[in-house]
């Protein structure tokens, strides 16, 4: 296939980076290696970017920045506004892409980020055949769970859903939807609600991948989990995170000599502290806060498994960092983590009621626990899967097919939902 002249609009794109800017910039790189790539991205991410190209040219990549005028911003800081400024930021953007068209003459669109389903993409608007995604978001705590929220995580899930009802209603939005010729949706939750709101073709694709040096670097990093059994679980602590869940399940589990290590900080810390203690397990288990990601990997692969109890995840980063380090996972059966974890790399717990989970995710501590030889097993299979499914070249690779049927007759959409 010959190159395209390809438009990404890339809000979040910087190098070095985790989460979105790491997506972003994960999947401009490896769009250049087949197409000549413009990124539109905020004039926030331009040093960064910079200053990766000047050390490592990558042909068929160059970028175009955007942000509102200095008057029409002054109110974001930080984290407060972003997605009021998103939005405007869009309609912004749009001008500048209608210009880069009528300068390149783009062949295809696409949107990477931000990975939310539930905003619009003005860049479809161009006369063009349109990518969206992956995004997601679609995915829902279930209700019988809501019941161990604390008040303010219960008002997070109603505001939560009140956004994503505006945003599926939003004609913008579902504009967005309908010009989509491909859509790329993070888990089958997502994918289901982007069929209703009307785009014609929608696959499931994860929006995350590690490069290969990455890879490298976690084979070496990989440890023994040592003699005694020791669980861990990464992130922030949020009440969808579930964290409580795993508490409850490592002190049914009764497991001597083991340990549970809690990497990450949130509001719900000193609630999570104070159900050790009430649960007796406060002296098994070390809240170590926000630790850098390089730390909190050395810590990961002392320990011999994942617990990640989420409840509502797109995309689960942490349960590949496990794979990738040799170690299984034990996680729910929802969003982005059943997707990545296999029973071959892993055990996935049905999530139908909180005290079922806690006795299943017991039970899998257990097994786990008095099982080496499972771990083992497990934790080569989670290591070979990320290395042949979840690199970016691969992702890359997945892109680029669905480039093609983007930018082929409208009859070549029909293949099977991936």
């Amino acid at each position: 296939m010959k190159r395209l002249k390809v438009l990404i609009s890339a809000y979040a794109c910087e190098p070095g980076k985790g989460s979105e800017p790491g997506v972003g910039w994960n999947v401009v790189r490896e769009m250049a290696r087949h197409h000549d790539v413009c990124v539109l991205t905020r004039e926030n991410n331009r040093s960064a970017i910079e200053d990766e190209l000047a050390g490592t040219l990558v042909p068929g990549l160059r970028f175009a920045y955007y942000d509102l005028p200095r008057w029409a911003r002054w109110w974001k800081k930080g984290g407060r506004g972003v997605q009021l400024y998103y939005y405007l930021w869009q309609l912004g953007a749009y001008i500048v892409a209608r210009r880069l068209h009528q300068e390149i003459g783009f062949n295809l669109v696409h949107h990477v980020t931000f990975v939310k389903y539930w905003a619009p993409s003005f860049v479809s608007l161009l006369p063009v055949p349109f990518v969206w995604g992956p995004v997601g978001g679609g995915e829902s705590a279930p209700k019988a769970f809501c019941q161990d929220f604390s008040a303010q995580g219960k008002q997070y899930e109603r505001l939560r859903d009140w956004a994503r009802w505006l945003g599926e209603h939003d004609p913008v939005v579902r504009l967005t939807a309908r010009r989509s010729r491909v859509a790329l949706a993070t888990t089958e939750d997502t994918a289901e609600r982007l069929r209703v709101m009307g785009v014609r073709e929608v696959h499931t694709l994860s929006q995350v991948g590690f490069r290969r040096q990455e890879l490298t670097g976690m084979d070496r990093l990989s440890a023994s989990g040592g003699p005694i059994a020791r669980f861990v679980s990464v992130g922030n602590l949020l009440h969808w995170k579930g964290f409580h869940l795993g508490l409850r399940a490592f002190a049914e589990a009764g497991l001597q000599d083991a340990e549970y290590w809690v990497i990450g900080d949130g509001p719900e810390r000193l609630s999570l502290e104070s159900l050790a203690r009430s649960l007796g397990i406060a002296d098994c288990i070390t809240f170590w806060g926000q630790l850098s990601r390089q730390d909190a990997l050395r810590k990961l692969v002392k320990c011999s498994a994942l617990v990640h109890p989420s409840l509502h995840d797109s995309g689960g980063f942490v349960c590949l960092e496990a794979m990738a380090a040799g170690k299984p996972v034990i996680c729910l059966d929802l969003g982005g983590p059943a997707v990545q974890v296999t029973p071959e790399t892993g055990i996935k717990i049905a999530a139908r009621h909180p005290a079922q989970v806690v006795s299943d995710m017991a039970d899998a501590m257990r097994r786990l626990a008095e099982d080496d030889g499972l771990r083992q097993r497990m934790g080569e299979a989670g290591r070979q899967r990320v290395h042949e499914e979840f690199s970016w070249t691969r992702q890359g690779d997945r892109l680029n097919a669905h480039y093609v049927a983007a930018t082929g007759p409208i009859e070549r959409l029909s293949s099977p939902r991936a």
